[in-house]
């Protein structure tokens, strides 16, 4: 699987260089700035970028600002955000065409290499990898819009689960109840975020995204 990684800080970018290439993972290219970033996404296409938000030259978004734009000449590219803030702006923007993997993760909340490697993969097979803290700041945002506003606050548990990546079997145990009572819940997720099955669609995402990107 190939990444472009993008960071500015040495030690950090060759720590995360170690630990990919660790796990199997090809570094199609490491850059420290938002051009170079831009143009390693366009030219080698990766599998998965891993994208800080603040690059050179401003440290203000360039990261982010290349990932969109290469999402947009390259539709449903998987990009996982590390970042020490949440910028909601932004997130909801990387969020609004509904294609592809999409992650973020604040970078003082990665506590171990599974987890981060789990997210990593995750987003490259085209699901969610969010940081609790990142989606309850989004949910705070998006409750009172409709039809999110609709939902009752187990089922917002449930969508806030479902948004950091986790199966009915994950979701279960977290909430200490039966994968019977979660399907039911999604179930219904899906029926107030008027979500139909489809063959082509993956609901979930469809659900996390109407939340994050309301």
């Amino acid at each position: 699987m190939r990444v472009v990684l993008a960071e500015d800080l040495f030690l950090l970018r060759d720590g995360l260089i170690r630990l990919l290439e660790a796990y199997g993972f090809e570094i199609a290219a490491a850059v420290d700035n938002g051009p170079e970033l831009t143009r390693s996404l366009l030219t080698l296409k990766p599998d998965v970028a891993v994208v800080d938000v603040r690059l050179p030259p401003s440290f203000t978004d360039e990261g982010l600002q290349a990932a969109l734009h290469a999402r947009r000449e390259i539709p449903g590219l998987p990009v996982l955000v590390l970042s020490q803030h949440v910028e909601q702006l932004y997130a909801r923007e990387l969020l609004a065409d509904g294609s592809g993997g999409i992650g973020y993760l604040l970078k003082d909340r990665v506590f171990d290499a599974d987890q981060f490697i789990d997210a990593v993969r995750r987003v490259a097979a085209g699901g969610t990898a969010m940081d609790p803290q990142v989606i309850s700041q989004l949910l705070a945002r998006n409750v009172r819009n409709e039809p999110l506003g609709a939902l009752t606050p187990r089922e917002r548990e449930v969508l806030e689960l479902m948004a950091e990546g986790r199966s009915n079997t994950a979701i279960a145990q977290r909430l200490v109840v039966t994968e019977r009572a979660v399907a039911k819940h999604t179930s219904n997720i899906f029926a107030k975020l008027n979500l139909p099955p489809s063959d082509d669609d993956n609901r979930r995402v469809l659900a996390v995204l109407a939340f994050l990107d309301g």
